[in-house]
């Protein structure tokens, strides 16, 4: 009975729960949020001064008493009591309206989740949870949810490969009849890519930059390949400190230089789901192969990524239409039907 009652009374959400950003979804409105997954907040009294995007502007830059941090880490909670905070704040963002009658913020959540975490993980992100607000928490997994997202048809006996390049976490999965039958996780993704840059940048250049400038290095100059620009080239001035005289410098990167840093840590990526194909039923691996790599997260947004993995894997590879939603789409759509929501959610933990 209370269930219906809040059921009536409160928006039932799905949950991107990343490394870098966040992402809420809400039954029958869609994707309301999309912020950094950033908490700021007093180092002695542990005060929430901003979360997402106003707080993502102070990384690097608090005075001693504030400190801004990420909660999670590859893929899973890091900081307990400020991914709660975190959680909290969204529920009730969500359940905020000018009607008469008030929302109360009591939703159900499915949250996506690293496949290679742990129960003691998966009770973490439950907890928090349940603690923010949820009356009940679901898990689904995120190559299950980003497969769900792309619309790909996972109850089919023919097999679909997924790959989901997050912010802490890169996941991949051979998906059949409506379950995973093969996975991996390897905590190797877009952090490790921005650690890549600033280790390059400081050892050609004696130069260091902060985390926010490799991010936009990235993302403006990242590339796999070197078709990904047309066989042009892009540069980008960035600013950072000289190592040896202490003093700011400016400095001119190329796209070339920024390909080369990221190499290695993409090749480990692609070598990953080399593995995990090397291990697939013949089968499923004939199904992959006429149907294709499906590529989600904004890992896979990187120019010339998908080219890369064709030329590691020797299959075709797509994107999926704005694959960095695919997850957070795949946790609304199984919101919106309880039987996929039964067949796909990780079973165990707290209910």
């Amino acid at each position: 009975m209370f269930d219906y009652f809040f059921g009536l009374l409160s928006h039932d959400v799905g949950i991107d729960l990343g490394t870098a950003n966040t992402l809420v979804h809400v039954k029958g409105r869609g994707i309301v949020i999309r912020e950094p997954s950033v908490v700021a907040r007093h180092r002695k009294t542990h005060q929430v001064l901003a979360i997402g995007e106003e707080a993502k502007k102070m990384l690097g830059r608090t005075p001693a008493t504030i400190e801004a941090l990420r909660p999670l880490k590859d893929g899973v909670i890091a900081d307990f009591d400020a991914t709660e905070a975190m959680l909290s704040y969204y529920i009730r963002l969500v359940h905020e309206s000018g009607r008469l009658i008030p929302r109360i913020p009591k939703p159900r959540v499915v949250i996506g989740i690293p496949s290679g975490v742990t129960e003691v993980e998966r009770r973490a992100v439950q907890e928090a949870a349940l603690s923010a607000g949820a009356r009940q928490c679901f898990l689904i997994e995120e190559p299950m949810a980003a497969a769900i997202g792309a619309q790909l048809p996972i109850d089919d006996a023919g097999g679909v490969m997924v790959v989901d390049i997050g912010g802490g976490t890169s996941e991949m999965a051979v998906i059949s009849l409506g379950g995973i039958v093969l996975n991996k996780s390897i905590r190797i993704a877009g952090d490790e890519m921005d650690e890549a840059i600033i280790h390059y940048v400081r050892l050609k250049y004696n130069v260091l930059l902060g985390e926010r400038t490799a991010e936009d290095v990235k993302f403006s100059l990242g590339n796999a390949h070197v078709s990904a620009f047309e066989n042009q080239v892009k540069y980008m001035v960035v600013r950072g400190r000289d190592l040896e005289s202490g003093l700011p410098r400016s400095l001119k990167i190329t796209s070339d230089e920024i390909r080369e840093a990221l190499m290695p840590t993409l090749r480990e990526i692609t070598s990953a789901v080399a593995d995990l194909i090397e291990v697939t039923p013949p089968e499923l691996v004939a199904d992959v192969l006429e149907r294709g790599i499906v590529m989600a997260g904004g890992g896979s947004m990187i120019a010339g990524m998908s080219k890369l993995m064709e030329d590691e894997t020797r299959m075709p590879v797509y994107v999926a239409d704005d694959p960095m939603t695919a997850v957070v789409r795949g946790c609304g759509m199984v919101l919106e039907d309880e039987q996929l929501l039964k067949r796909v959610r990780v079973v165990g933990g707290l209910r």
